[in-house]
């Protein structure tokens, strides 16, 4: 009997007892190809040697000291990569332990810089529906997965959302990509005029939208009409990172490839690639400079910020990709897998899109391809293709809700970035395998 809290309660749980590369082994000696790196954190794969040999290295040097009373040579360090390579005017570091931290930080900072300015009116966050920013309750008060938000309601902070960049649902047909980026921006601006220009802090985005909806990216110059229009009402432009970021994408920061920069950005999950908790918001000069010229401090903070092993854990991970030019990989994989995906699957008949960038991949499931109705919730496919993968020895993530919290259901992958051409076939031929099975195995009247 466990005494743990598990996800679902009465799950019966593989235990995990070890992982070389991309594969996870369990207790009964079955390997799992992690073709979603978990939740898109394990972006080396599992026990690499560079960057476990960085752990004991720390472990054997400084395992804590509280950032009360001190600073850390390994977190300076990570600080300084980090905001080397970050996109233009971000020039300081907020290190915590995690994606949800990150936002709930990110968030506050935007709240405390308008304060800190003479503006203290400025109250109101605008997010997008079909987002996720994380479980704690001010960034799932940001948050647009309406399963997640649905029982804690009255606990959350007002927020306020317009539609997610979603080609798949909501674009016209007929209407090119261009026509279709200026309509969903344009809900941006409406939504500030409505609220008010001068009590607007932020507006919140996933550059590409990860579990919620299944590796959506924008659409042709969708952020760069979105920055414009952050820039005309002053307000501060918060993209989260936390699950597309961190090279998971083909570039470091998915943004890059949008020709964006924001006031601030949320990373985790591949910043410290699971072998620690670890998660940062990287902030523009301009909030720095609000707070160093104001009251001196932001107030905010946890036990485990800058932890040393989480920072050496980042800065291992990082360097590792930079020495073995991983990104490269993530490019010419991220390709080979879109096309396999769309040889196996893109014309199936319950399968109707095909999405993401680089090794950060979506597959959408619907019942009619012509009409793109979705499968009934109460069918539960995400769950079945789940279970027919693991029993494959695949581990991808799948989610249902993919439209609007309650229809829809999609399978994301996110594998390490080591994977080779033989990896991706054999990813791509268990999730064919598995989806057909899955569906295989609905009751015939129901799909």
């Amino acid at each position: 009997m466990t005494r743990i809290l598990h996800r679902a309660a009465h799950s019966r749980m593989p235990v995990a007892v070890g992982g070389s590369g991309i594969e996870l082994f369990d207790a009964e000696g079955k390997a799992y190809i992690d073709a979603s790196g978990g939740a898109a954190v394990s972006c080396l794969g599992h026990a690499h040697p560079a960057v476990i040999s960085a752990l004991h290295e720390q472990l054997d040097r400084l395992a804590y000291a509280h950032t009360g009373f001190f600073t850390s040579e390994v977190a300076e360090a990570l600080a300084d990569l980090l905001v080397e390579d970050a996109p233009a005017g971000l020039s300081h570091v907020y290190l915590v332990s995690g994606g949800s931290e990150a936002v709930e930080a990110a968030l506050k900072m935007a709240r405390q810089y308008f304060v800190e300015k003479g503006e203290p009116q400025r109250r109101h966050i605008i997010a997008r529906r079909q987002s996720y920013h994380g479980n704690t309750l001010g960034a799932l008060a940001a948050g647009g997965n309406e399963w997640r938000r649905a029982q804690f309601k009255p606990l959350l902070i007002e927020t306020h959302h317009i539609d997610p960049c979603y080609a798949y649902r909501l674009q016209e047909t007929g209407e090119s990509d261009e026509a279709y980026a200026a309509r969903a921006a344009q809900q941006l601006e409406d939504k500030i005029l409505e609220l008010g220009a001068d009590q607007v802090i932020a507006f919140v985005a996933e550059t590409v939208v990860g579990a919620t909806a299944g590796a959506v990216p924008p659409v042709a110059d969708y952020l760069k009409r979105i920055r414009a229009i952050c820039d005309r009402y002053g307000v501060l432009l918060i993209l989260d990172e936390v699950m597309c970021g961190m090279g998971r994408t083909g570039t470091l920061h998915a943004c890059e490839q949008d020709g964006v920069a924001p006031d601030l950005m949320t990373i985790a999950k591949g910043l410290g690639g699971g072998y620690q908790p670890l998660g940062a918001v990287l902030l523009s000069q301009k909030i720095f400079d609000a707070f160093a010229n104001g009251s001196g401090f932001f107030q905010h903070g946890h036990t485990y910020m800058g932890h040393p092993m989480a920072a050496a854990a980042g800065l291992a991970v990082q360097q590792t990709i930079r020495r073995e030019n991983l990104l490269a990989n993530v490019v010419a994989m991220g390709t080979e897998l879109e096309t396999r995906l769309t040889e196996r699957l893109g014309n199936h008949h319950h399968v109707g899109d095909v999405r993401g960038r680089g090794l950060f991949r979506g597959v959408e499931l619907v019942a009619d391809r012509t009409s793109k109705h979705p499968f009934d919730p109460k069918l539960k496919l995400n769950a079945r293709i789940k279970k027919e993968a693991m029993a494959r020895g695949l581990m991808v993530y799948p989610m249902g809700g993919t439209i609007d919290g309650r229809l829809g259901d999609h399978v994301l992958l996110a594998p390490p970035f080591i994977v080779d051409r033989s990896d991706i076939s054999r990813i791509v031929e268990r999730l064919g395998d598995a989806i057909d099975a899955a569906i295989a195995s609905l009751p015939i009247e129901k799909h």
